[in-house]
C-alpha cells in the first residue's frame, strides 16, 4: 500500500509540475506592452500607500472630524501659483499621455494642442471645478489657482457649467462628450464623475475658513449660488464610488506633489476618507 501511494504523489507531483509549467510558459513570450503595463499598475499603488507612513502619518487611524483636521493641516503646508503659472502647470498635469503636445479636456474628454489656450471658441480655458463665485475667492491666490480643482475645459462647454451644482440629469451639452446640464445643476461624463467628486471633497478640507478665504462645505442641494458651498452631497459620494481614481488621475495628483503645490489630494490616493468624513 505505501508503495502505491509514493507513485500516487509522484504522478500528482508530475502533473501539477506540467500545469504550472504550461501557465508560465506563455508569460516568457508576453508582448512588452503588456508587461509595462503590468509594472505602471504595481507601481502606482505602492506609490500611493507609501505616502500612509510619511506625509498622511497623523492621519492613518483617524475618522470624521478628527480625520478632516488631521488632513486639512496636512494638505495646507502647500507652494501657491500665480493666476497666470496656471497656464503652465495645466499643459504638465493634464498632458495628453498619447500626444505630449496635447492637454485632456476635463468635460469633454477631448485631446487639444497645449498652444490653444486662451478665451477664444475652440480654445480651452482654466476651468474652476469648485465655481469661484461659491464663496466668492475668485482667481486670488489660494482657491483661486489650487490647481487640485483646477482643470483644462473647452471655452464653450466650461462656460455651459457656469457656477451650477453637481448633480445628475439634464439635457446633452453639445460637444461635452456626455455630460448633461439642467437649469441649476451640471453631470459630468461618466469617465470623471469620480474625479469631479475627489476634486470637491479636497477644497471643502483645503479651505476651511482661516487663511482668510470662505469656509467652503459640500452640501445635499443645488443652487448654491455664491455661498461657500456645493452640492449635492449624496451624487458627489457616489460618483466617487461609481468612478474610483485611474491612472491618469493618479499622476496628475503625483505632479501636482512633485513639481508644483507639493501638497496631495487625499482623496485620490485614499477613496474611502470620503465615505469616513462624510
Amino acid at each position: 500500500m505505501l508503495a502505491i501511494r509514493t507513485r500516487r504523489r509522484k504522478a500528482v507531483v508530475l502533473a501539477t509540475a506540467a500545469v504550472l509549467a504550461g501557465l508560465t510558459a506563455p508569460s516568457l513570450t508576453a508582448s512588452p506592452a503588456t508587461a509595462t503595463t503590468t509594472t505602471t499598475t504595481t507601481n502606482t499603488a505602492t506609490t500611493n500607500t507609501d505616502y500612509d507612513d510619511t506625509y498622511y502619518k497623523d492621519a492613518i487611524g483617524k475618522t470624521g472630524a478628527s480625520l478632516k483636521s488631521s488632513l486639512h493641516a496636512i494638505i495646507s503646508d502647500q507652494t501657491k501659483l500665480s493666476y497666470s503659472a496656471v497656464w503652465d502647470a495645466l499643459k504638465a498635469t493634464d498632458e495628453d499621455p498619447d500626444n505630449s503636445g496635447n492637454v485632456i479636456l476635463l468635460y469633454s474628454g477631448v485631446s487639444r494642442s497645449k498652444s490653444l489656450n486662451g478665451g477664444d471658441t475652440g480654445d480651452w480655458n482654466r476651468e474652476h471645478v469648485w465655481a469661484k463665485s461659491h464663496g466668492d475667492f475668485g482667481t486670488s491666490t489660494g482657491p483661486g489657482t489650487d490647481i487640485h480643482h483646477l482643470r483644462p475645459s473647452d471655452v464653450r462647454v466650461n462656460s455651459v457649467r457656469g457656477n451650477k451644482d453637481f448633480d445628475n440629469g439634464g439635457s446633452a451639452v453639445s460637444g461635452g462628450g456626455g455630460s448633461l446640464t439642467d437649469s441649476d445643476s451640471f453631470e459630468p461624463r461618466d469617465a470623471v464623475k469620480g474625479d469631479v467628486a475627489r476634486m470637491i471633497f479636497y477644497m471643502a478640507v483645503r479651505y476651511e475658513g482661516g487663511d482668510g478665504f470662505a469656509d467652503l462645505e459640500v452640501n445635499g442641494q443645488v443652487g448654491n449660488g455664491s455661498n461657500p458651498y456645493i452640492g449635492k452631497l449624496s451624487v458627489l459620494k457616489a460618483w466617487n464610488d461609481e468612478d474610483p481614481p485611474d491612472a491618469f488621475e493618479e499622476h496628475r495628483n503625483q505632479v501636482v506633489y512633485d513639481d508644483y503645490q507639493h501638497n496631495r489630494n487625499p482623496f485620490i490616493d485614499h477613496p474611502e476618507w470620503v465615505e469616513s468624513i462624510w
